[in-house]
């Protein structure tokens, strides 16, 4: 029989492709899922042998053609949940590498620490409050703080091993009191609930603190660092080291927050005076050269003979305005050459005068004292040795113009700033290395 033309191209075209279709089948298998097979194959004799003694090598039961796939998956998989649990692992030993300390404020000083070093916030905000707390974090410690005439020995709550005791030893009564707190802390230590102790002290102003010296670590007690305001003979960078007197807390000197005013308003006096005048005393001499000068115009003056321990609303607001309105503050000396007018004076961007001069007692008189700390830091202040030469200083400053102020009071605040900083860090960090180096 003889197929027509048209149906016989047909069938030709027909054959064609199915033979090109079984072609292609064949590599498909042949390349891929052959290549599995062989694996498999391979897998299966290597750890289970030739079934039935010789015949062809058996298949897994639950072979599966697309296992590489599902193994690069896995492996994925695997190493994200590894990253996972590594990430993990870091937050928890940075957890673990936080430090908890405790600081009890029995001392003024000890709210210059907290609120202008530390800059921690305290509550109840009344400054006269019986108790205050705060909490906040610096470097690796977790500090907790607390103040107040109702802080006492036992009633404080002790979660921590580490503590820092702020005392007064300028006077004896002050010295007597903070004798009681370090024989507290110390049964504390004894019975194994403290481990660790700091005291930030305010010193003599004569740099005699003979009483604390039985408790330091070097001579057999258990404080391990020393912190103490006053160029004592003592510092030495180990284990005591030297602090800042800082402004009158106990006067309720306020935080000052600097702004554009405070900067760049113009002053209208080039310098103040308000405090002391003792008998025999260099303030006696920096009042009569203000007054033979004809200076007094150009001053803020306010002369007392008798020292005043508190200070009134009044007071208060007198003396912050001349700090304010005024180019400098004249810092002459007192029972020590370190004063708290110094900072207050820098907490305004009113540049401190001070009378570099060492007073009697048993302070440091290296070639940096006296106010070595402050030196060390680069502190930008006026420094003379003798109150005669003031009239020539102010006569400097009326050549100075508006431009050259601004930019000298921006320069002081801010190294007040970074000076409080600087003690903030070094703190933290003294206390990090010599209680937890070990941890």
């Amino acid at each position: 029989m003889k197929i027509p033309k048209r149906k016989l191209f047909l069938l030709i075209i027909f054959a064609y492709v199915a033979f090109s279709l079984y072609a292609a089948y064949n590599v498909f298998f042949s390349t891929k899922v052959i290549s599995r097979v062989h694996r498999v194959v391979k897998k299966e004799t290597v750890s289970g042998g030739v079934k039935d003694g010789g015949g062809a090598p058996f298949l897994a039961r639950d072979w599966n053609p697309w296992e590489d796939e599902q193994v690069d998956y896995n492996s994925a998989l695997t190493k994200k949940r590894e990253a996972f649990k590594q990430h993990l692992a870091r937050i928890d030993k940075n957890k673990a590498t936080r430090y908890r300390v405790q600081i009890w404020g029995k001392a003024a000083i000890g709210i210059y620490l907290w609120e202008h070093i530390l800059e921690g916030p305290l509550n109840p905000t009344d400054k006269v409050a019986q108790w205050r707390e705060g909490e906040l974090q610096s470097g690796k410690i977790d500090f907790s703080f607390y103040t107040g005439p109702a802080v006492v020995q036992g009633h404080v709550p002790l979660d921590m091993n580490s503590l820092v005791l702020v005392l007064n030893g300028r006077e004896p009564q002050k010295v007597s009191y903070s004798t009681r707190w370090l024989e507290h802390v110390q049964a504390l230590v004894k019975s194994r609930t403290v481990s660790h102790v700091a005291v930030v002290l305010l010193g003599n102003e004569h740099c005699h603190n003979d009483f604390i010296g039985p408790y330091l670590k070097r001579n057999g007690g258990f404080v391990n660092l020393l912190f103490v305001v006053y160029d004592s003979p003592w510092v030495n960078d180990k284990d005591v080291f030297q602090w800042p007197l800082g402004v009158a807390t106990y006067r309720q000197f306020p935080m000052i927050r600097p702004n554009a005013q405070l900067i760049t308003s113009n002053r209208p006096y080039l310098c103040n005076f308000l405090g002391t005048v003792y008998k025999n005393s260099s303030r006696e001499t920096l009042m009569q050269v203000l007054k033979k000068s004809g200076l007094e115009e150009e001053c803020i003056t306010n002369a007392r003979e008798k020292w005043l321990p508190q200070e009134t609303a009044d007071s208060l607001r007198q003396y912050q305005t001349a700090l304010v309105q005024s180019e400098l503050t004249l810092c002459p000396v007192g029972i020590n050459s370190e004063c708290y007018r110094i900072y207050e004076a820098c907490s305004y961007g009113s540049v401190p005068v001070v009378e570099d001069v060492l007073t009697p007692g048993s302070c440091a008189a290296g070639s940096s004292s006296p106010l070595r700390l402050l030196k060390a830091a680069g502190a930008p202040f006026i420094f003379i040795s003798d109150w005669k030469e003031l009239a020539a200083i102010l006569k400097r400053e009326r050549g100075m113009s508006q431009e050259q102020r601004v930019d000298r009071r921006r320069r002081l605040l801010e190294w007040y700033a970074g000076f409080r900083q600087q003690m903030k860090e070094r703190f933290t960090e003294v206390l990090e290395e010599n209680f937890f180096k070990n941890v």
